[in-house]
């Protein structure tokens, strides 16, 4: 009988630790996110040709022939009116009164344990759907990213789950956008790592292909099974044209870096026009009117030129002047304000190459080329790779977009090249540059930014001994002397810090008792200590400690009211960092439980 009354408990047991996976958790709840994810991008493409329907009289992304259709007046302003009505969106209510998107998703990865906002994130949504619906030269890829992993974060956030479970959904968002946004499961599993985490983490990897496979279900059902592009049949590159591959790479990394640099300067250039900072998305929108009035290929997302480039159905003299006009016209619109991401027009911008260059190659030795279609695939994926730093997940996009593996080889070679190139010049992808315009700079690896996610706060030693600023010469020895650290921190009235004291500081008078009277705290306190900022990260206190060679640094509220806080070590501040990397090492290490 005592046997059979224990069994009901053995199964409880054992469902609680079922329940209590952390495996079993994530992959529900990839399920979930990547539903919510697929969703998301469907809503955005919906509301994409909502927008253009209004502005520009279509609801399909091939704004080429609906242009054909429209008045100049319309094709003019409709960019221009579009951009004053997302300058005004943006300033009113997204946070910082700026545009958001993949770079914000990395930020909250690297250094906010996976935490984003999801006010904003629909914000970014709307934003973006508007830019692209009224024509502006973007992306839908980065606001799909940006609006899925703020639902991943939300749930997370919601459930109160670890710092690690919070980044997986995070990246589980991420990988269901994309997977969604371009009908490519395998390359949104792997842009989500490569990008997003900045790493392969095992014990993810389950979860994210889970939610990348749930958000390629959901948009193939509502949109249908296809890819992105229509290609002519062509042949796979021969050994014997890898000179020429070779050479499209060279070129696609310096016309990458053109890209990025010429982003940067229609940005700073915009940073100087005077005026209010919601009407810039307004003159980006009127240049860009001008630009469409002679070339309407420049005008949304693109796809129906890099189709038409896919097939050979542009001269060689459209397509060099797309690779300039749509450089041009992306750079105004992302320097000026407009929301969006920067994939789909670097991929255009590759076709453009890409099928201009393989024209050339195709005249010059017509016996060895594989066509001037095949060099396009192999420039879209060459440039976008370098664009967006992510050759791995970059070349398996253009795959699943162009349902063509046979130039595998090719790609992967150009890829290789152009991302070299990239980052012999640039330094950064574009992700990269636009973390450091927001003062972030991640280049010195996943280690670091540890670092920088760890707040002062969160190890900062409240129970420091202090000693009011009056207090008289003798009472300050005898607290020094039963002092632990051998450090007294001085406060004013106020409970601001006024300056430290060690038995060093007292000097000659450390035993001399005829100036026990005449002397207080104040007096021999040195003034202007090294000091943190309570909201300032663990590399800042490094950077501190290290300059100041102090064993305590004092923490305050800000550097504004120097309210005292507490104190921080160099021992705690390692205590910490090392607990990070631990959680981060059995991240990566541990697979399913």
């Amino acid at each position: 009988m005592a046997r059979q009354r224990l069994r009901p408990s053995r199964v409880l047991m054992r469902l609680r630790r079922i329940i209590q996976n952390d495996q079993l958790i994530l992959s529900i709840l990839a399920v979930v996110v990547g539903a919510v994810a697929g969703g998301a991008a469907i809503a955005i493409r919906e509301g994409i040709d909502l927008v253009q329907g209004v502005f520009l009289a279509g609801k399909s992304e091939a704004l080429i022939n609906v242009t054909k259709t429209l008045p100049w007046w319309q094709i003019l302003f409709a960019p221009t009116i579009g951009g004053l009505m997302v300058g005004l969106f943006i300033y009113y209510f997204m946070p910082g009164r700026q545009p958001h998107g993949i770079a914000k998703v990395i930020e909250a990865s690297a250094l906010q344990s996976g935490r984003m906002s999801l006010k904003a994130g629909i914000g970014a949504a709307i934003a973006s759907a508007t830019s692209i619906g009224v024509g502006a030269s973007v992306g839908r890829e980065g606001p799909a990213v940006h609006l899925g992993a703020t639902l991943g974060a939300w749930v997370a956030e919601k459930l109160h789950l670890t710092r690690s479970l919070s980044r997986a959904l995070l990246g589980c968002g991420a990988a269901g956008a994309v997977a969604a946004s371009f009908n490519a499961p395998i390359a949104g599993a792997l842009f989500a790592h490569e990008v997003v985490l900045g790493h392969f983490a095992f014990s993810a990897f389950a979860p994210i292909v889970i939610a990348s496979v749930v958000g390629t279900i959901v948009t193939r059902n509502y949109f249908g099974d296809f890819p992105a592009f229509s290609i002519y049949e062509h042949s796979a590159v021969s050994f014997i044209e890898f000179p020429a591959v070779i050479g499209l790479g060279i070129l696609s990394g310096a016309i990458a870096v053109i890209f990025m640099r010429s982003t940067m300067f229609a940005e700073d250039t915009m940073n100087k026009v005077p005026g209010p900072q919601w009407i810039k998305p307004a003159i980006g929108g009127l240049i860009l009117g001008f630009l469409a009035l002679a070339f309407p290929q420049v005008l949304g997302v693109g796809y129906d030129a890099t189709d038409m480039a896919l097939k050979v159905q542009l001269s060689l003299a459209l397509l060099i002047t797309l690779v300039v006009m749509k450089t041009v016209a992306t750079a105004i619109c992302i320097g000026s304000g407009f929301s969006g991401g920067v994939f789909t027009p670097s991929l255009m911008i590759g076709a453009m190459l890409g099928g201009a260059y393989g024209i050339i190659a195709t005249s010059i030795f017509p016996d060895f080329s594989s066509g001037p279609g095949a060099y396009t695939i192999v420039g879209m994926g060459a440039v976008a790779a370098a664009v967006l730093g992510a050759p791995i997940s970059t070349t398996l996009i253009v795959f699943e977009l162009t349902d063509d593996y046979p130039l595998t080889i090719a790609v992967m070679v150009a890829v290789v090249i152009s991302t070299t190139i990239a980052q012999q010049f640039q330094g950064k992808s574009f992700f990269g540059w636009q973390l450091e315009r927001m003062g972030l700079d991640l280049k010195d690896g996943f280690e670091a930014a540890l670092l920088r996610g760890i707040k002062v706060r969160k190890v900062v030693n409240r129970d420091s001994e202090t000693i009011d600023i009056a207090t008289p010469l003798q009472e300050v020895r005898t607290k020094l002397q039963a002092s632990h650290t051998g450090e007294l921190f001085v406060l004013k009235e106020t409970g601001e810090l006024f300056g430290t004291i060690t038995l060093a500081d007292l000097s000659d008078i450390a035993f001399d008792h005829d100036v026990d009277n005449l002397i207080n705290a104040g007096d021999v306190a040195r003034v202007h200590p090294p000091i943190l900022d309570i909201e300032d990260d663990l590399q800042t206190a490094y950077k501190v400690i290290r300059n100041s060679n102090e064993h305590y640094i004092a923490v305050v509220e800000n550097h504004g009211n120097m309210i005292f806080i507490g104190t921080l070590h160099e021992t705690d501040a390692m205590a910490a960092y090392n607990r990070a990397l631990i959680e981060a090492r059995h991240e990566e290490k541990a697979g399913p439980a």
